[in-house]
């Protein structure tokens, strides 16, 4: 339990030593308590969401080939993507945006989006049958703008072949209901440290007004599959901060590195009972990594369907890309998450954030869907695999970029340690049952990498292969951290 008590108080190996807690009583205050309360940090982002129009006409086929807006300046926004009603119909065909920049007031050349956004909850889950979920391109990063331009384009077919959408003149069909989604972060005031610039031209934001009473969730433990509730009202953030609290202070702004010794004295207080004679003896886990939390990079708790999804462990780890550019810098990483955050939610009609964790090009990591870093939280990052794994999103694109050995290096040092957590081998297989998807059915088992891409499990070509050629390092740095 003193691992507990050392990394509840913030203590670190940089700081005072796991000796200085065993003198602690062998308690369990932060978790045993009532929900503690934090303030939300004020985050002022917004979307707006603007329905396509026919850019050109088929008088003789009766159909709009090409949809889109023309030149027009709109309020702030700093990441695009395109929308459509129907989560299960493709789009196929080509969706290219030019922005404005807001300081500059110069126009981007055509920037491709990509269209093909295979990452979603398994089917049949109540998150995938809410009803609010929509079809989706990956969203872009862009940077601070106030003008757009947009323009999606039906691609040409030979044959649209049986169950496919296409006309007489074998051109594929755009999904109804098209619409552009412009998402500005936003700035996030009053978190720790609270060092984040506001973009050239949008004011620092003010305050916001009070949210109404949502439903707390400390994440106690609840069955597989199910939502963990509890009936108190309070704070909106305190559901999500409440779930870290065995692994750092309340209100921190990032779950802070321990070394080896601390980490497996916390692996024994949070696990003791779930550990074999032989995993107790001698762990196999890689030193906690410095994660930063939701409240540090600003999440916006009231955006979030309230409790949390967890499943009975974690198994395996599947490495994705955001496929949304790598023009952004390391201290914008935060903006690009809060970005992604409200369009997984707000446009694509999601309960969180899709994926588990994310890291930038720097290295840092990020604590992503809420529930607990260090619980098996569900995500919904691999189409029928989101059960027993957890999903790590590297922002940026890496089909023809190289990664950053920062990157690579922060996958390795994740792995080791939540994967360690649960006793698995970053460099073994696993089995998987599928939940159904487009490469295996539903109720296949599946012999997969313990950290795998995602296309390992999806047919995409997420996370691109420059990304997916380094798996193999991010394995074996992985194996090594943990000691095996």
């Amino acid at each position: 339990m003193h691992g507990f008590l050392a990394s509840s108080l913030g203590v670190s190996s940089a700081g005072v030593t796991c000796a200085a807690a065993l003198t602690l009583p062998p308690t369990l205050p932060a978790a045993a308590a009532a929900p503690m309360r934090l303030p939300a940090p004020a985050v002022s982002g917004a979307t707006q969401s603007l329905p396509l129009v026919p850019l050109t006409h088929d008088r003789v086929h009766g159909v709009a080939p090409e949809q889109g807006l023309h030149r027009r300046s709109v309020r702030h926004f700093s990441l695009v993507g395109v929308i459509w009603d129907n989560p299960d119909t493709e789009l196929r065909g080509g969706v290219q945006v030019r922005t404005r920049d807001a300081a500059g007031g110069t126009w981007s050349g055509w920037q491709d989006v990509e269209t093909h956004n295979e990452d979603g909850a398994d089917p049949g889950t109540a998150e995938r049958t809410s009803g609010r979920v929509r079809g989706a391109t990956a969203p872009l990063w862009v940077g601070d703008s106030d003008g757009v331009e947009v323009r999606v384009r039906a691609a040409a077919e030979d044959a649209a072949g049986p169950g496919r959408d296409g006309d007489a003149a074998g051109r594929s069909l755009l999904p109804a209901g098209l619409r552009l989604e412009l998402v500005d972060p936003g700035i996030a005031s009053g978190i720790d440290p609270g060092t984040e610039p506001a973009p050239v031209g949008r004011p620092a934001a003010g305050p916001r007004p009070a949210a109404g009473p949502r439903a707390d969730s400390p994440g106690t433990d609840v069955p597989p599959g199910e939502v963990a509730r509890t009936d108190s009202l309070g704070d909106i953030a305190a559901s999500a901060v409440n779930t870290d609290l065995a692994l750092t202070h309340l209100g921190a702004a990032e779950i802070p590195a321990l070394n080896r010794r601390d980490t497996e004295i916390e692996l024994l207080a949070l696990r003791s009972g779930e550990l074999t004679q032989a995993q107790s003896a001698k762990p196999y886990i890689g030193p906690r990594p410095r994660i930063v939390t939701r409240h540090g990079w600003g999440a916006d708790e009231s955006l979030r369907e309230r409790g949390f999804v967890y499943t009975k462990k974690i198994k395996a780890a599947f490495v994705h890309h955001s496929a949304g550019g790598n023009k952004y810098t390391c201290s914008q990483a935060p903006s690009v998450i809060r970005s992604i955050y409200r369009y997984h939610v707000k446009s694509m009609g999601w309960r969180d954030i899709g994926y588990n964790f994310l890291v930038d090009k720097c290295g840092n990591i990020y604590e992503g869907r809420a529930g607990g870093a260090a619980k098996a939280v569900m995500g919904a990052h691999t189409h029928g695999f989101n059960s027993n794994t957890m999903g790590i999103a590297v922002l940026g694109s890496y089909a023809t970029t190289k990664p950053a050995s920062a990157a690579v290096k922060a996958i390795a040092k994740l792995t080791a340690w939540k994967l360690g957590l649960y006793g698995i081998n970053p460099r073994g297989k696993t089995y998987l049952t599928s939940g159904g998807g487009n490469l295996y059915p539903k109720g296949k088992n599946v012999r997969l990498n313990v950290i795998s891409g995602h296309r390992d499990g999806f047919a995409t070509q997420c996370p691109g292969q420059k990304l997916y050629s380094k798996l193999g390092t991010a394995r074996s740095d992985a194996a090594r951290y943990q000691g095996r």
